[in-house]
């Protein structure tokens, strides 16, 4: 998990290990690039989050990893760390900008097909906690139709409008969604996740 400066990481990293993750907390480069997965956590306000990113370089280890295909979990406001456009000054791996949508309660979500992490919790209630989402997902809007590559699975909910919940896109898993905060429901999506790290390690 990346110690990145802002924000209080113990409630995530207990539920991660309880997902079956061993957890290092750190900010050293080299571990963060040789960890099985890398898991940004971020609350606040993503100029803060960018900056200490920035700080410790942890905006190259990501764009490294997720390069290289190595696992990557953003979560809250490192959802939005993924994002570049107006509003959002991020990492530059989705086009596109997260807007004001207060939201501090429970919501369902809408599984796409093939959803790895989400397969089966089309119906089961996520707690999300947030001042600002991602209302649309232009790369999807514009992608070809008659590209082998594989499109990234957006996970949607609705509060008042409709917005991204969750994406799947190869190595990086991004959650709006809290799931530490969503009981079963959460617990699956993170073991899930922690799944795939054995089973990407063994391939």
């Amino acid at each position: 998990m990346l110690d990145h400066g802002t924000g209080d990481f113990a409630g995530f990293a207990a539920a991660l290990e309880r997902a079956g993750a061993s957890v290092t907390l750190t900010a050293d480069k080299r571990s963060a690039l040789d960890a099985d997965g890398l898991v940004v956590v971020g609350d606040g306000d993503l100029s803060d989050l960018m900056s200490g990113l920035r700080t410790v370089g942890a905006d190259q280890v990501i764009d490294r990893r997720l390069a290289g295909g190595r696992a990557v979990l953003a979560v809250g406001v490192g959802l939005h760390a993924m994002f570049t456009g107006p509003g959002a000054d991020g990492l530059e791996e989705w086009p596109g900008t997260v807007e004001e949508h207060v939201h501090d309660g429970w919501s369902t979500v809408v599984v796409p097909e093939n959803s790895v992490l989400f397969a089966g919790l089309q119906d089961a209630p996520f707690r999300f906690a947030h001042a600002y989402a991602a209302r649309r997902f232009p790369l999807l809007e514009s992608w070809p139709a008659d590209t082998r590559m594989n499109a990234p699975l957006v996970v949607w909910a609705q509060h008042d409008d409709p917005f991204v919940a969750a994406v799947e896109n190869g190595p990086l898993t991004a959650l709006q969604l809290r799931p530490e905060l969503s009981g079963d429901a959460g617990a699956t999506v993170l073991t899930r996740w922690v799944s795939s790290l054995s089973l990407e390690k063994n391939e």
